[in-house]
């Protein structure tokens, strides 16, 4: 199909969307990783620089205390969550991040797996959910109870892969209660 201007119009085939609920948690995941990726972004540079602390407290209210609304609430959210220690992390605008490499993998997974299964379903296979999270117990474990230190590429790569099959079953079990719900309803009927 041409336009007046010469332009050449090329039509696309979208794949189709599998489920409404699932989009919305891949929309969902997308705008919380780009918010943790954002949040780095809107502290004035080197204004965060170790933030280390323990998982479950609040280490760095202090901190945060000055920061504006979005960016403290991330950070906050981090610092409960996450145990945000400096070497575990990545720093961007000189800003530690608000959470640990493996944290924001794990997002990063998520928002992958929930956007690939909002187009593409499947029947998933319980022993993938368990090959994909070995590898983030055998890293985080071995640091758990060894002297060994795990290294932030590492991290990133056993973090992506969990929070990815994390998102593939939770997308399963999604499609489930679907079909569930629609052979009720047709039941009824």
């Amino acid at each position: 199909m041409r336009l007046s201007r010469g332009v050449l119009l090329v039509l696309m085939r979208l794949p189709k969307l599998t489920s409404t609920p699932v989009l919305v948690l891949f929309a969902v995941s997308l705008a919380w990783t780009l918010l943790v990726f954002a949040a780095p972004y809107m502290v004035p540079s080197g204004t965060l620089t170790d933030i280390s602390g323990r998982v479950g407290y609040r280490d760095n209210t202090a901190r945060f205390h000055n920061l504006s609304l979005i960016p403290h609430a991330i950070y906050d959210f981090g610092d409960v969550e996450c145990h945000q220690i400096k070497e575990r992390s990545y720093f961007l605008n000189g800003n530690q991040m608000p959470f640990c490499a493996r944290d924001v993998a794990i997002f990063i997974g998520i928002a992958f797996g929930f956007g690939l299964m909002s187009f593409y379903r499947y029947k998933l296979h319980p022993a993938l959910v368990l090959v994909g999270l070995v590898p983030i117990g055998i890293d985080g474990g071995l640091q758990a109870v060894t002297s060994y230190e795990s290294t932030n590429p590492v991290r990133l790569v056993t973090g992506f892969i969990a929070g990815f099959v994390c998102a593939l079953m939770l997308a399963h079990f999604i499609f489930v209660l679907q079909e569930d719900r629609s052979k009720t309803i047709g039941a009824k009927r």
